[in-house]
């Protein structure tokens, strides 16, 4: 990691997942804005460009157990990953963080009057997130799992023209949702708790931080990681015959 400063955001982030928590804590953006240079990040941010040097090289001295590359993840792992971690995870949270923020709108809602604007901005998340999700276990991310499979040079035609395509889609819907969390971040104070709350505002407050944070995570794995390898995998297919060697290498 030392010329990690080369690099930008969504590099350092593939190449060492841990660095997540690092930019997490200065408040960098590694997701949708992972293709920022390490330095134009800072600056966004508002954090010392040596303060997040120093906290990464920590990382870097720090024993490599547990370090994962996904970035040497076979294509068919990180589509399971991806699934089994992220998308199973959005599906159990998104309704439990919703029927939480109905309760505190009926309890606090007439001396928290951002409560109902937090809610209705998180239906709709929900409901783009959902369509979101389909998209991508429906119709992407079979294709993807076919392209990785291939190794003869033909997989099938794809419905949508190069897989660029989709990809493009999954990304603006990517830069949304993180805009539409960036709205719930400011209405309730970077997920800040009244004073008067009770035990459900605290625990949904936390479940709506945990969200963003998980999503930062699993819009990284997919801009940054599965979707350059997918295109990448089309590129060869279209160039040729692939051998089984080259085919699992990426």
């Amino acid at each position: 990691m030392q010329d990690f400063v080369e690099q930008d955001i969504g590099e350092i982030v593939a190449a060492d997942a841990r660095a997540a928590g690092v930019f997490d804590q200065f408040g960098i953006d590694f997701c949708c804005g992972g293709h920022r240079s390490f330095a134009d990040a800072c600056l966004v941010a508002g954090a010392d460009p040596e303060a997040v040097r120093c906290a990464l090289e920590v990382l870097a001295r720090e024993a490599a157990d547990g370090n994962v590359d996904v970035r040497q993840w076979p294509v068919d792992r990180l589509v399971e990953h991806i699934l089994l971690n992220h998308h199973a995870y959005m599906r159990v949270a998104m309704p439990t963080i919703a029927h939480h923020l109905s309760k505190l709108v009926i309890v606090h809602g007439e001396r928290h009057p951002e409560l109902a604007r937090v809610s209705a901005e998180f239906d709709v998340l929900r409901h783009e997130l959902q369509q979101h999700l389909m998209k991508e276990e429906r119709v992407l991310f079979p294709y993807i799992r076919e392209l990785a499979a291939c190794t003869d040079g033909r997989p099938s035609v794809s419905p949508f023209g190069t897989i660029e395509n989709p990809i493009r889609m999954m990304e603006r819907e990517h830069r949304e949702a993180g805009d539409e969390l960036h709205v719930i971040r400011e209405l309730t104070d970077g997920y800040t708790p009244p004073a008067d709350g009770c035990t459900t505002y605290r625990v949904c407050f936390a479940e709506l931080e945990q969200f963003e944070r998980d999503l930062h995570r699993h819009v990284h794995l997919e801009n940054h990681v599965l979707f350059p390898r997918a295109v990448a995998l089309e590129q060869r297919a279209a160039d040729g015959p692939v051998d089984a060697l080259n085919a699992e290498a990426l």
